[in-house]
């Protein structure tokens, strides 16, 4: 019973960790964008946008954050064979990349406050993309588990990496053809 109510406090906060690292790179972006704009406008919008990734970061998605990977840790404490299968394996590699994606993100936050990123609105929203492969990866890990033909997972995820970049280019094409940056 206690391995259940773990995996459903581990769904719903799984669920709320990547809203926020989907929306935080959003406002990175906007944020990085906004020092287009002239230098009383930027001044406000700095300051608001620093409040909102603050709150966003602080409030929802690092708590998120911890309280999955603690409910990750009752489901394996309870059921520690799993460790033992290969999907479950290459899945806790996948959530070592998306952690990692979580303080790297951190970091550019902090970055963008103190006014030290050098990354371009385009490099940002490339950055976004990169928590939608590795929730792709974990999610089709879990589903399919050892049924998964690991070589055209492999090629999957490389070919929709390739297609997010190429629908980003086009988009980056489409906004500046609109006369928008």
């Amino acid at each position: 019973m206690v391995y259940l109510y773990a995996k459903a406090v581990h769904i719903i906060f799984v669920i709320c960790w990547m809203a926020g690292l989907f929306y935080m790179p959003r406002l990175f972006i906007y944020h990085t964008e906004a020092k287009d704009q002239s230098k009383e406008a930027y001044t406000v919008l700095h300051k608001q946008f620093s409040i909102m990734e603050n709150r966003l970061w602080w409030v929802i998605t690092t708590p998120s954050m911890y309280i999955t990977v603690i409910s990750a840790l009752v489901m394996l404490y309870i059921n520690p064979e799993l460790l033992q299968m290969g999907w479950m394996q290459v899945k806790l590699l996948f959530v070592a990349g998306m952690i990692t994606y979580h303080f790297i993100s951190q970091r550019m936050m902090f970055n963008l406050r103190d006014e030290k990123s050098t990354l371009s609105s385009s490099k940002l929203r490339m950055w976004n993309e990169v928590a939608t492969i590795l929730l792709f990866a974990i999610v089709f890990t879990v589903i399919l588990k050892s049924a998964l033909n690991w070589i055209y997972g492999v090629l999957g995820l490389l070919s929709l990496a390739i297609l997010l970049m190429l629908l980003i280019k086009a988009y980056k094409k489409y906004r500046l053809s609109k006369g928008n940056k």
